[in-house]
């Protein structure tokens, strides 16, 4: 039998640093390089002025009197202030946590309290979410009393609110009694010497825990994910090496910092080594993407396969000059090789590359390699990343299976959690007594290392005995000229117990049946494999990251809708 696991050894050492002492020796280096840029905000910092920003917010928090290992929540789309609490709470080594803007009341509240959030970083609204409505709902004491003195039955470690408009924009919604601005933490700085930073960031240890993730939520209600800066910066640096990233790239950055993908393969890695982050919008715009990369020439663009979707399918593509691009990372979903060769060749991206993993997990396991051939480029989600080790174990009877047989991927190393907050019983779940986590996901490894993800174990489809891989069929129907997009899950069926159903986006003008999606299937798949249900549709529901929901798929399978037959897109 051939090797069970694949472990990468050898290559560059680990860093031994925290974030903070890693971005002071960036600075040094790249002081009058731009660092970041916020085109919706007409924003520009080099590293020297962004670090100047960054101590004088830490120093800020700590006037306010939050200190080490108290947990502070930021509940916002992208602006430049998200990235400045980023470095400044790790600064100071106080936990943030990264909140999702799309949370409703109940899922806001949940989120507080499960992480036991000390104090609350929010913007006004998010499209038609009013924040500082919503959060008087779960902490009406806003309105009751002063900003130093608020106290919230519902969130007993609630310990201050504070509002911030990147827009500038502010309104009545920042006169509430128990709110403090933005202005109030920046004066508060004035009463913090900078002696006291330095004591505070010399005190810091690499595995001081430095970040709360909460996971998407596509299957239920969200895990707090706990990370330090040893995970998410050696992630971010490895990143960066792999992409052959560094001082001299600029990086669009349309994903959103409250996901891992935009706070650690992003913002950390860009100000890892001295690259420059671009912000095009405060929340995904394919036009304002494809406009930021084309005004401020980036080299590097990231997104999940519906962005790039939503890139190349808009109507103003071709009148945009991407020649400035170089690399970047599809990541988040499954990335069909179609889709990939579109970004390769029409977005003049030719060193894009595939990248995999989860919250848990720092987020970053696997990448493929601009060396590597296009077969692996596009089919695979590449090789595990240096000092992380990988198997593909039986999911039934937890053994290691062979090279090439479909399992569920099992990961080890540095970059894993410290675990789920507060929650000691799905800590143990996901990390064995071995220090192995286990993602959920199914695939299989190859002789070099190289992984196919085939599926989610929950998403795995058993048609009379067969198992279908979701992925797999997905990849095929993404081939077809006419399909923009595609999701594939499992329906009920008396007599076999689940069919398979596709949904299908096509092309902007291109028409197709059920019947012409399943001919091309034949030729290409087993046919018990081959969809018995097509729908054809002009969206999918989706997550604020761009993920699709496949169980709110599920949901609404075989609500009226045209299935068969699609007239234009």
């Amino acid at each position: 039998m051939s090797q069970s696991y694949y472990h990468r050894g050898g290559e560059a050492s680990l860093l031994g640093r925290t974030i903070p002492e890693h971005f002071a020796a960036v600075v040094g280096q790249h002081a009058d390089r731009e660092a970041v840029v916020s085109l919706q905000q007409g924003r520009r910092l080099c590293y020297g002025e962004l670090s100047i920003e960054v101590d004088r917010l830490a120093r800020g928090i700590l006037g306010l009197g939050f200190g080490k290992g108290d947990r502070v929540g930021i509940w916002s789309t992208n602006n430049l202030e998200w990235l400045l609490l980023q470095m400044a709470t790790a600064r100071i080594g106080v936990i943030l946590v990264d909140l999702n803007p799309a949370y409703r009341t109940d899922e806001l509240e949940f989120a507080l309290r499960k992480s036991e959030v000390h104090g609350l970083f929010t913007i006004p609204g998010f499209k038609t979410s009013r924040y500082v409505e919503m959060l008087t709902q779960i902490v009406p004491e806003l309105d009751q009393s002063g900003p130093s003195e608020l106290h919230s039955a519902s969130l007993p470690a609630l310990r201050r609110v504070i509002g911030f408009d990147p827009r500038r924009s502010c309104g009545t919604e920042w006169k509430l009694p128990g709110l403090t601005i933005w202005e109030d933490v920046l004066a508060a700085a004035e009463t913090v010497k900078g002696t006291r930073l330095e004591e505070i960031a010399a005190a810091l240890d690499p595995d001081d825990p430095i970040n709360i993730q909460y996971t998407s939520g596509t299957t239920g209600y969200p895990k707090a994910v706990v990370l330090s800066h040893h995970n998410i910066l050696n992630n971010a640096w490895f990143a960066a090496q792999a992409m052959h990233f560094g001082e001299h790239d600029r990086l669009c950055v349309p994903v959103p910092f409250y996901h891992c993908f935009g706070m650690v393969l992003a913002n950390l890695m860009c100000l890892s080594v001295g690259a420059c982050v671009v912000i095009p919008a405060e929340y995904f715009d394919p036009l304002s993407v494809l406009k930021a990369v084309e005004r401020e020439r980036c080299t590097a663009l990231h997104g999940v396969p519906t962005m790039f979707v939503a890139e190349l399918e808009h109507p103003e593509f071709s009148s945009i000059d991407l020649s400035s691009l170089r690399t970047g990372i599809m990541a988040g979903a499954p990335c069909p090789p179609a889709l990939m060769k579109r970004v390769m060749e029409d977005m003049n991206c030719p060193e894009i590359l595939i990248g995999y993993g989860q919250t848990e997990a720092s987020p970053l396991t696997h990448l493929t390699d601009r060396a590597d051939s296009l077969e692996r480029r596009t089919e695979t989600v590449g090789r595990n990343l240096p000092h992380q080790e990988v198997k593909v174990i039986d999911p039934d009877g937890g053994h290691t299976v062979p090279l090439g047989e479909v399992g569920e991927i099992c990961f080890r190393g540095y970059h894993l959690m410290a675990g789920y907050y507060g929650d000691r019983e799905a800590t143990a779940m996901a990390i064995d007594e071995n220090g192995w986590l286990h993602s959920g996901d199914l695939g299989r490894m190859d002789e070099d290392g190289y992984v196919t993800i085939t599926g989610r174990l929950k998403e795995m489809i058993i048609r009379g005995g067969e198992n279908i891989y979701p992925a797999e069929i997905e990849r095929v129907i993404s081939a077809h000229p006419k399909v923009a997009q595609v999701g594939v899950i499992g329906v009920p069926h008396k007599f076999y117990g689940e069919e398979v159903m596709a949904w299908v986006q096509l092309h902007a003008g291109q028409e197709a049946t059920g019947e012409e999606i399943r001919e091309f299937c034949r030729d290409r798949m087993a046919h018990f494999k081959i969809p018995t249900h097509i729908r054809f549709v002009t969206e999918f529901p989706m997550t604020v990251t761009g993920k699709i929901q496949k169980f709110r798929m599920r949901e609404q399978a075989f609500e009226p809708q045209s299935a068969e037959r699609s007239g234009t897109a």
